[in-house]
């Protein structure tokens, strides 16, 4: 990666031209994996010391991690707003669906829906590819109908009612209960790690590109179409995997009513998560699905002021904080668990903080 040149400011306002290198973020990654195995081997022993209806309820919050990182990855990083991501949430369902009806276990049948809804994703991305801002968004809603509607019209899976799903019946209720949570948490582990490695790639200094101007990305010579392809791909399966979850969850699979897997209200659940959170940082849909998980069990016996507090605290967020609770908190503290950004250094500089003066740069970064 060569060194742009950069016009910078000095105090007394002239201007002067200087090399600078780009680097990755120069924070102890150590610690950042240390934690993280600290957090997930505690996770993973919840089971054995919380009772089953705790652990439904952290299956549903894995669930929605998983998802809303999904959405964090498309819109915070790659610049796509997407209302259907739906779709593929409900396709990894039915992955897991046809399968067990033909005696495949369920638990490997995650693994189909991943690649099933990533597969998936390949051709609805070459309906949407070209549309941007409002209309890419409105696009992908009207592409999610109308697999729902497609999905309902298949009577050998269900149709509209839906169908059981076999294969787990018999199995104990809490054991039942701990295997899925495990699983979800497998999933989480995976759509979060994934995430980080993507950005701390060369894709992700793409994306970053891409996020900020699109236009000057193209100049460059940074591929745009591929880029946003494969995190369209990646981002349909990991919705993929959390819908496959979602079906042994709820044992069963059901296709358009409130709560059926190709529901809106999945994206609005992990468009309320990202926003609240922080849109554009790992960390944000973490801390807005501990936030969205605490409202939802404090308000849902409110019934109806459970969603009137739900869209006063995202309005509140989204004026008074816009980057989100974890985004404000990074801008004021300048704290990361998870280092993926890229800075700016003059040529020879080993300081550690964030680059002293004020730069515009001039030539693209290769």
């Amino acid at each position: 990666m060569t060194s742009p040149v950069t016009e910078s400011s000095t105090r007394d306002g002239a201007t002067r031209l200087e090399a600078l290198r780009v680097t990755r973020s120069r924070r102890n990654e150590l610690w950042t994996t240390l934690g993280a195995a600290v957090v997930i081997v505690v996770l993973f022993m919840l089971p054995y010391f919380v009772g089953p209806g705790t652990v439904g309820i952290m299956v549903t919050a894995l669930i929605v991690l998983t998802l809303s990182s999904m959405w964090n990855l498309l819109a915070g990083y790659a610049g796509l707003v997407s209302v259907g991501q739906q779709a593929f949430f409900g396709l990894g369902a039915y992955f897991v669906l046809i399968p067990a009806m033909h005696g495949f276990s369920p638990w490997p049948a995650l693994i189909i829906s991943a690649i099933g809804a990533a597969v998936c994703a390949l051709p609805l991305w070459w309906l949407v590819s070209r549309l941007r801002m409002g209309y890419f968004a409105i696009a992908t809603w009207v592409m999610a109908s109308a697999i729902m509607l497609v999905i309902e019209q298949i009577q050998s899976i269900g149709g509209g009612t839906g169908m059981p799903l076999p294969g787990l019946l018999g199995m104990n209720s809490a054991v039942l209960t701990a295997d899925t949570y495990w699983a979800a948490l497998v999933v989480a582990v995976l759509a979060i790690g994934g995430v980080y490695f993507l950005l701390r790639s060369r894709v992700g200094l793409v994306l970053t590109a891409i996020r900020d101007n699109e236009t000057a990305a193209r100049s460059s010579g940074v591929r745009v179409g591929l880029a946003r392809l494969l995190v369209f791909v990646v981002a349909a399966a990991g919705c993929g995997a959390a819908g496959g979850v979602l079906a042994i969850q709820q044992l069963q699979v059901v296709p358009g009513t409130s709560g059926g897997v190709f529901s809106v209200q999945w994206t609005a659940e992990m468009a309320f998560a990202v926003i609240i959170g922080g849109i554009g940082t790992i960390e944000g849909p973490i801390v807005g699905t501990a936030v969205y998980m605490i409202l939802q069990q404090w308000l849902q016996s409110y019934n109806a002021w459970y969603l009137i507090v739900l869209g006063i605290v995202a309005i509140v967020i989204a004026l008074f904080a816009r980057r989100g609770l974890w985004g404000t908190l990074d801008e004021r503290f300048n704290v990361r668990l998870f280092p993926v950004g890229y800075y700016l250094w003059p040529a020879g500089n080993a300081g550690r903080g964030r680059l002293g003066t004020r730069t515009r740069t001039v030539d693209a970064v290769k």
